[in-house]
């Protein structure tokens, strides 16, 4: 397809998304999950018109009732008369690489609602969970004039810190018993989460649970921003009004308090270099797949006759030469 075909194709999507043409949303979405070029051509064109909507982050390990948790927030989202975009990252199927549905079923009441949208999406064995083209699709669920976006996680516990690239609001669900969970957590539990919920708290341990979310917070080296920890039952909605609640003070923290300015800028440089990463990370891995330069340090590493942290030292530096001009068979 020619650079002047992908150009008016997306020109004309990212205008019938605008005004709010549910059918050009869902293709603008595809062609950005499958980083066409006019997928990448929309998302630039959209993204003047971003930053209305709420992006909320729903994280935490898996079973702690995240998808039954994100269907409550919808529900009472839509009783204040707001429009809710969800998107759901599963782990990818081993096979087809699309998204596992696995409990979106517990969402399917809300596919009726026209004030929803929902959409699942493939991780792709992203590290986080969190593939790489969640960022984009809110943007364009921003643009499309939600004013809210959930962003559930597939729940892989410590590295769904990347959530937070992507949201600015993120909350961390933890449940009664998932003690060791909350511990393993802990090295980049601060960084990443504003709000803390146990959910389940009609459970035994919850207020276990809660303490032990407070006593990490004490050793914290927190912000201006002070995380709640709140208690839910996702599956009958206590708790969830007061949630919200939460979600809507830390919205007004980071878009008209005095820290708001600083909270744009850390969160534009959190994106760019997250972003950087997953880009680098796909192509070099390409580019090393093609490369002489691994064949060669590949039958060197299996007859032990270098390590394996050399052989990778040694790719990269061949990849650099690359980047600069020389061949990486040289």
């Amino acid at each position: 397809m020619s650079n002047s075909t992908d150009l008016s194709r997306a020109e004309e999507l990212t205008e019938q998304l605008l005004s709010g043409n549910r059918r050009a949303l869902s293709r603008a979405i595809s062609l950005v999950e499958g980083d066409t070029p006019a997928g990448r051509l929309i998302s630039g064109l959209v993204y003047p018109h971003t930053g209305n909507a709420q992006i909320i982050g729903i994280t935490g390990s898996a079973g702690a009732g995240k998808s039954t948790l994100v269907g409550s927030i919808a529900r009472e989202e839509r009783k204040r008369d707001r429009t809710i975009g969800i998107i759901a990252v599963d782990p990818s199927s081993p096979f087809s690489h699309g998204a596992i549905l696995g409990d979106r079923i517990r969402m399917q009441d809300l596919t009726s609602d026209n004030g929803v949208f929902l959409r699942s999406m493939a991780s792709r064995g992203n590290l986080g969970g969190l593939s790489e083209a969640a960022t984009a699709v809110s943007d364009l669920l921003d643009a499309a004039k939600f004013d809210v976006v959930l962003i559930e996680t597939v729940g892989a516990g410590q590295d769904e810190v990347e959530v937070a690239n992507a949201a600015g609001t993120t909350v961390l669900v933890a449940n009664p018993g998932a003690g060791d969970d909350v511990q393993s957590m802990k090295a980049g539990l601060m960084e990443v989460a504003q709000i803390m919920v146990v959910n389940k708290a009609d459970l035994a341990g919850a207020d276990t649970a809660v303490a032990q979310l407070r006593s990490l917070l004490a050793i914290a080296n927190l912000g201006a921003w002070k995380p709640p920890i709140l208690k839910t039952i996702a599956s009958s909605g206590d708790g969830v009004p007061e949630l919200v609640d939460q979600m809507d003070e830390h919205q007004k923290f980071i878009t008209v308090s005095d820290h708001a300015d600083q909270e744009r800028i850390d969160h534009a440089r959190r994106q760019i270099l997250a972003l950087a990463r997953a880009v680098m990370h796909r192509q070099t891995l390409a580019e090393a797949a093609d490369s002489l330069s691994l064949d060669m340090l590949t039958s060197q590493v299996a007859v032990r006759s270098k390590d394996p942290r050399a052989a990778a030292i040694e790719l990269v530096d061949a990849l650099r030469s690359s980047w600069s001009g020389t061949s990486l068979s040289k």
